[in-house]
């Protein structure tokens, strides 16, 4: 059988091939009718979160909440004591409740920081990256009870003075992961009891206690967890006997964080920093 059409009725269906071809060859250039490309699925983007550490963070700004700007004084932060205690002040690394929280939901999405849940790395890194003792590094004694931990710290090598000392630490909110903050110092030869714990201080301060020791040397300074810089400091005073008193005056500037870190500090006989005591005074 003959299929062929007549020339009348070929030329049509040429005309209509011609145009499915040329539509056909613009589909295929573009894709599904997106731009060159479109399908092709996005890049996973970099990750942002540190991958879980085994030693304490090496700089003490990092230790600051992700997320959570340092406190100014146009923006100041209330103060208030530790949830659960009704007098532990928070001294660092956190300086609200909020910003440990946020480090808890960073933990739990990504492992951020897991060195907050150990009271020894804990107190070893106050000690070494915030106070800047980098010669007291390592740990002499530990006792964790409930939701409070006391963590002696000290000098490595064989003239070691034995523990330089005792710091506090307290659970930071009532959940299981809430991170170890400290509080202070469990304070035995070498005491700041000028000022008052908790109290509201103002400048110049008024800073003493009590210290056993031949030929010690008595340096004070004022800290906050969102500066680098010293706010304040005092050095040095000559004191010792047997737990005589020993007195000083610090004045110190720029204080913007609710809670401040006054730190008494003694040595010179085998290392610069062989005892400290530190206590925690407010600004408001």
């Amino acid at each position: 059988m003959n299929t062929r059409l007549p020339l009348p009725f070929r030329l049509p269906f040429r005309l209509v091939a011609v145009t499915v071809m040329t539509v056909l060859a613009l589909v295929g250039c573009t894709g599904s009718g997106g731009p060159a490309g479109a399908s092709e699925p996005p890049s996973s983007p970099t990750a942002t979160s540190s991958p879980p550490q085994s030693a304490p963070a090496p700089d003490p700004s990092a230790t600051t909440a992700p997320g959570t700007p340092s406190a100014t004084a146009s923006s100041p932060a209330s103060s208030s004591p530790l949830p659960g205690f009704s007098d532990l002040q928070p001294l660092w690394p956190f300086t609200t409740l909020t910003q440990a929280r946020e480090w808890e939901r960073a933990f739990r999405s990504g492992g951020h920081q897991p060195w907050h849940l150990d009271p020894e790395q804990t107190a070893l890194s106050f000690t070494r990256h915030y106070l800047g003792f980098e010669a007291v590094d390592r740990v002499t004694s530990r006792a964790v009870e409930g939701r409070e931990a006391r963590i002696g710290v000290g000098l490595s090598g064989a003239e070691s003075t034995g523990t330089a000392a005792v710091i506090h630490l307290a659970r930071f909110g009532t959940g299981p992961d809430a991170p170890w903050e400290v509080v202070g110092t469990d304070d035995t030869t070498f005491s700041m009891t000028t000022p008052a714990y908790g109290s509201v201080a103002r400048s110049p301060m008024t800073v003493g206690g009590r210290i056993t020791g031949v030929d010690e040397s008595v340096r004070v300074d004022v800290r906050q967890p969102s500066s680098r810089d010293l706010l304040g400091t005092s050095c040095c005073m000559s004191a010792g006997g047997n737990s005589q008193p020993w007195r000083s005056t610090v004045s110190f500037t720029g204080a913007a964080d609710p809670v401040l870190t006054v730190v008494a500090s003694t040595g010179g006989h085998i290392a610069e920093v062989e005892r400290f005591t530190v206590t925690a005074v407010r600004t408001r």
